[in-house]
């Protein structure tokens, strides 16, 4: 063993003193040896902060039987990998299919032969090191994976902004405020995180919107506005159906982020919780960054208007006990409008990447005087 690398440690289970001098006396010279006397002290150092390495393990305890040790230990999703000899005075061939059942790597019958012992040990510490180094592989790649789906939808999201003339950072602003709404509402890290990188996608659909109804400069007509309302269908269908909860999710807030509590939005005019959660957070989030922000078509309206304007659309556009996420959360919702701010510049992706680290309707109708340009209008 390269003396740069620790030692791996192996934990010997045995009631008999003599047995532990023995197994530790043949293997010392090459790895760490912890003991325990009884199963409760085997457990004890099995779920440590450092666990051992590899187990020997005695069948016949008082207490605790090895068997039963075992059977606990390939129980816990934490410490079932950790590979387990028995080494045991019992000899027979169910004795011996019994401890392979119950999870154990192998099966030494004492009196111990040193050399088969060393074999063994080093066999299975082999093995141990060669599963962890496959698990750790798997999973660098499957956060390749995530990652790159992530950038694809940034991306995409990119595409439907630049389509739409808006500004460079209301993505990333609104893609925060989502993030920062469903953490206040009591979702844990990953159902927020997965918002956050979902909430991008949420107009792609306007690719499919043409350009003549999209950058209008003035109010849209009856037959205009149907066009516009085809949106969220079309967001729909160009992400497409999936198992993978990024995508799908993303699909779920493109089709559903324009509905309304009150069963009054569009495309399909659902009601109350009928709509999907992450559709209901993405449009308070995205709601609140048009009316704020300056848009070709208006300019922005004061942060007191808009907050007043949400308050008095809970329980009509709004999910009420979102819009109470929305209040309690609303110092660190101003803390990322300020960081986001337009006149800072456009964002890069690397600087969204890192910032996503540190964190994380559109009828013009329904708000007089705010909106009087395309009044293609929050949408």
């Amino acid at each position: 063993m390269s003396p740069l690398l620790p030692k791996q440690c192996i934990l010997v289970v045995d009631d008999s003193p003599e047995n532990i001098d023995l197994l530790s006396e043949v293997l010392r010279d090459d790895y760490r040896i912890r003991i325990a006397t009884s199963g409760e002290k085997a457990l004890k150092i099995v779920y440590s902060d450092e666990p051992p390495d590899l187990i020997l393990l005695d069948i016949m305890m008082p207490g605790l039987s090895g068997l039963e040790i075992c059977r606990r230990l390939k129980s816990n999703p934490d410490r079932r990998r950790i590979p387990i000899i028995f080494v045991t005075a019992m000899t027979s061939t169910e004795d011996e299919q019994r401890g392979l059942e119950t999870g154990a790597v192998d099966y030494i019958t004492k009196p111990i032969s040193p050399p088969i012992v060393k074999a063994r040990v080093r066999t299975h510490l082999a093995l141990y090191d060669q599963s962890r180094e496959l698990e750790r592989m798997v999973r660098q790649r499957t956060h390749e994976l995530l990652t790159t789906r992530q950038q694809i939808i940034r991306r995409l999201g990119r595409a439907a902004e630049f389509k739409d003339n808006e500004t460079g950072n209301h993505v990333l602003r609104m893609s925060h405020y989502a993030r920062i709404i469903a953490l206040a509402h009591g979702l844990g890290d990953e159902a927020a995180n997965i918002i956050f990188n979902t909430a991008p996608m949420h107009d792609i659909g306007k690719i499919g919107i043409p350009d003549a109804i999209l950058l209008k400069p003035g109010k849209l007509d009856a037959a205009e506005w149907e066009v516009m309302h085809q949106h969220p269908i079309m967001g729909a269908e160009i992400i497409g159906k999936h198992d993978n909860e990024l995508l799908e999710t993303s699909r779920i807030i493109a089709l559903t982020h324009h509905e309304k509590w009150d069963g009054s939005g569009y495309p399909q005019q659902l009601k109350g919780e009928e709509i999907p959660l992450e559709g209901r957070i993405v449009a308070i989030a995205d709601v609140f960054d048009a009316l704020v922000s300056v848009r070709p078509y208006k300019g922005a309206v004061p942060v007191e208007e808009a907050l007043q304007y949400l308050y008095e659309q809970s329980g009509k556009h709004f999910d009420p006990t979102l819009i109470d996420a929305f209040r309690s959360a609303l110092p660190e919702v101003l803390r990322i409008k300020e960081i986001y701010a337009d006149e800072h510049g456009a964002l890069t992706d690397l600087e969204f990447q890192i910032n996503e680290i540190f964190h994380h309707k559109d009828d013009p109708t329904g708000y007089p005087g705010v909106l009087s340009s395309t009044e293609g209008g929050l949408d």
